[in-house]
């Protein structure tokens, strides 16, 4: 960084980075643990994983809301020379911080198959759901604000951190337009060239 700037990565990408592994990796467990008759027999366990997706989705997106809504109530504008993270960078760093949790995760939900059929797996896609929650709730923030929200690098931490977590002290706006991605986290639509 020069002149004094700082690396600033997407709030709503960071928390969105989690939510397609954990959704696909669940559906893959529940998947396969459905194939398992488990102790409980499968109609249980399903019954047990539709639960347990309710549950671990609602928690997950509104899950330390306040904290966001603190955050962004304070957010400065983002100085001329801070540099802005591109999606695609945010994402991979979170993916490759948090690979072998993921993998744990996943071996935890096929092993609880055998016990509870599909369960675990549906646990998992109950996570990526409220991921993809609190990404939108941040989303409709952004376009009630008017101003996309970003984060200083360095205080995620290793393994792209938490973007709400105790070493982030405040959050930093920059007008909708700025970055790669759209409010939320997506990917912004390629309009075509008129011609």
């Amino acid at each position: 960084m020069t002149r004094g700037g700082q690396g600033l990565a997407r709030v709503a990408c960071v928390v969105r980075a989690g939510a397609a592994p954990l959704w696909w990796l669940g559906v893959c467990a529940a998947g396969i643990g459905v194939l398992l008759p488990g102790l409980t027999g499968r109609r249980i366990g399903v019954m047990a994983g539709a639960v347990l997706f309710i549950v671990a989705a609602a928690l997950v997106a509104y899950a330390r809301r306040g904290r966001y809504a603190a955050l962004a109530r304070g957010a400065a504008r983002a100085a001329r020379h801070d540099v802005l993270q591109d999606r695609a960078v945010t994402v991979r760093n979170w993916r490759r911080g948090h690979g072998w949790w993921l993998l744990l995760a996943f071996l935890a939900a096929l092993g609880s198959s055998y016990a509870v059929p599909a369960a675990g797996g549906m646990l998992l896609a109950g996570c990526g759901a409220g991921l993809w929650l609190k990404a939108a709730w941040l989303g409709r923030r952004e376009r009630a604000g008017e101003a996309l929200l970003w984060v200083r690098v360095d205080w995620l931490g290793r393994g792209a951190g938490r973007p709400a977590g105790k070493a982030v002290k405040a959050y930093r706006s920059t007008g909708v337009a700025a970055g790669d991605a759209a409010p939320g986290g997506g990917s912004r639509r390629r309009t075509a060239a008129l011609v």
